[in-house]
């Protein structure tokens, strides 16, 4: 009896045990499993460039939003009023750019979601400004889009306000051509309503050359709070090489067009005598035609109509039909500085004429220069046109 009871004993101790060994361990594992970390999709991050809350961004920057762990859903980009900026997405759509200049002193709002690894949507927001500029400066080409001008015509950009940085203009400024062309910018003193800059080849135009003229002025910084008020461009061609032959000692007027004479004039300069009525030697350049053109000087008194008139200087000459010298065409220098031709030898050349077109006048001894106003780009020499360069 008692051997049938320890026996017992024993056999309930073993699967005590055994129950107790399974639970521990059962519980063991529950423990490790409630412990364990829960790992979750990351929700999407967004950064804006500028910085939201920003002012004085620069407009003709860009304007990036990026997103983290997620893609964008749409984006937008508002200006006051409603419009909307243009803008593209890179391949995946984690970043949107915007692909068009922003304007100045605008508040710009952006807009949109991104959703996240996550699943979940996240919204755009916030706003930055642009620069308020103190004042705003526009450019002024002289030579418009598809003309066709002379082997010597400069290209100016007037400008409608003073420029005072203008090393930073000048690097917005580009020339290209269909030849190799060297050149060089030049700033001349303010006039006209501000500065004034030109490029002038160091040789004339080749003939039959394009010309791509690209100032991208919007947004550059002028100096003293002035910026660029816009970009212009022209692209034009160079006519066939006409010159204006004038010794004023042979009393001719001889006309060069690549290469060839093709005109002869008898004519009549400036009288020699006076000084203050001499033609002014040196490289003048056609920049006006007029089939009708009043002259009038209250100091030597005359007040008359001249025909066939083609300006070649801002100091009053020109080449025009003057009935009133016909003895002295040919002979003599009576004029008041222009050059007078017949009624039918000034008409032909006026049909010739193209802006830009050389008039090289010898023989006297005062020199054309900068008090002649307007163009007197050709009367440096090369290494003192590219002094006037700011860079």
């Amino acid at each position: 009896m008692k051997r049938m009871l320890l026996v017992l004993a024993v056999v309930l101790v073993g699967t005590l045990g055994v129950v107790t060994a399974a639970t521990a361990a059962g519980g063991l594992r529950g423990s490790a499993a409630a412990s364990a970390p829960q790992v979750l999709a990351p929700s999407a991050a967004i950064d804006y460039a500028p910085a939201t809350g920003s002012s004085g961004t620069t407009p003709t920057g860009t304007a990036t939003v990026t997103v983290r762990d997620g893609a964008f859903d749409d984006v937008t980009l508002t200006a006051p009023g409603g419009d909307t900026v243009q803008g593209t997405f890179n391949d995946d759509r984690t970043s949107w750019s915007t692909t068009e200049p922003l304007g100045y002193d605008m508040s710009y709002t952006w807009g949109g979601t991104a959703t996240g690894t996550d699943g979940m949507s996240v919204p755009l927001q916030g706003a930055f400004a642009t620069l308020a500029p103190a004042k705003t400066v526009r450019g002024r080409l002289n030579i418009g889009d598809g003309r066709t001008v002379g082997i010597g015509a400069p290209v100016r950009i007037q400008f409608n306000g003073h420029v005072a940085d203008r090393a930073a203009v000048e690097r917005a400024l580009s020339v290209g051509t269909s030849v190799p062309v060297e050149g060089s910018w030049g700033w001349l003193p303010d006039e006209g309503g501000g500065s004034r800059v030109d490029y002038r080849p160091k040789a004339y135009w080749p003939s039959g050359t394009t010309v791509t003229v690209k100032a991208n002025l919007y947004g550059v910084a002028y100096g003293q709070g002035a910026y660029g008020a816009a970009d212009i461009s022209s692209t034009f061609e160079i006519g066939r090489a006409q010159i204006v032959k004038a010794d004023v000692n042979s009393h001719r007027m001889i006309v060069l067009r690549d290469g060839h004479q093709v005109l002869d004039f008898p004519a009549s300069y400036g009288l020699g005598s006076d000084p203050n009525r001499n033609t002014r030697s040196g490289i003048h350049i056609v920049t006006e035609k007029f089939t009708d053109k009043r002259m009038i000087s209250q100091r030597y008194g005359y007040d008359s109509v001249e025909q066939w008139a083609v300006r070649i200087s801002n100091n009053g000459e020109f080449i025009h039909a003057n009935p009133a010298s016909a003895a002295a065409q040919g002979s003599a220098n009576v004029t008041h500085g222009c050059v007078n031709l017949s009624i039918d030898n000034a008409k032909e050349y006026y049909d010739t004429a193209l802006y830009g077109d050389p008039v090289e006048v010898t023989g006297t001894p005062v020199q054309l220069s900068a008090r002649d106003g307007d163009i007197w780009d050709w009367t440096m020499s090369w290494d003192k046109w590219k002094g006037l360069s700011a860079l």
